[in-house]
């Protein structure tokens, strides 16, 4: 049996909010908890800033709750703080074509900065600021390294793709007109 890759991986709140337990039946539930669980028994790691933190303790749900404990008990929650990188944001604010897209990409900077900090790869259901900062990456270039998985859609095979070690897949990453934004 070969050895699994380990990754140390962004998880935005939006997928512990989402994450159902074992009797969900709703698809983006079952999606967002099987992720979590992947993330668990492949050992990959999750990284989880303060700003990280702070939201998954508003937004999680009772399943991602206990996750959670679980990763702390095998230490696999990287808890560090990541610095905010202001040439980073100085560009994502200069990329913004709009005012309500810049706002958006600020709100969702950290998780980029947690990546960059890390192995450069979000998990998120936020398709809309996916988008954004696949838009501005055509000015950003710092943003073209960042893999971005959607596990609640069918579509980007979260699972298996967790499951096959969360490889820096092409298709995955923040370009100017990515087919999965």
């Amino acid at each position: 049996m070969r050895a699994k890759t380990s990754r140390r991986l962004v998880i935005d709140a939006s997928v512990a909010r989402a994450a159902g337990g074992e009797g969900a039946t709703y698809p983006l539930s079952k999606h967002c908890r099987d992720a979590l669980r992947t993330v668990l028994d492949v050992c990959h790691r999750a990284v989880m800033p303060p700003a990280i933190r702070e939201e998954w303790n508003k937004h999680q749900s009772v399943f991602a709750s206990q996750w959670r404990v679980a990763m702390v008990a095998r230490k696999k929650l990287i808890l560090e703080d990541t610095r905010p990188d202001p040439m980073l944001r100085g560009e994502v604010e200069a990329a913004s074509s709009s005012e309500a897209g810049r706002e958006a990409m600020l709100k969702d900077v950290h998780l980029v900065e947690a990546a960059q900090a890390s192995d450069r790869t979000i998990l998120s259901l936020d398709d809309a600021a996916r988008g954004l900062f696949a838009g501005a990456s055509r000015r950003v270039r710092a943003l073209r390294t960042i893999v971005w998985v959607n596990p609640g859609s069918e579509a980007d095979r979260a699972r298996d793709w967790l499951d096959g070690g969360a490889p820096p897949e092409a298709a995955y990453r923040l370009r100017p007109g990515a087919p999965r934004a």
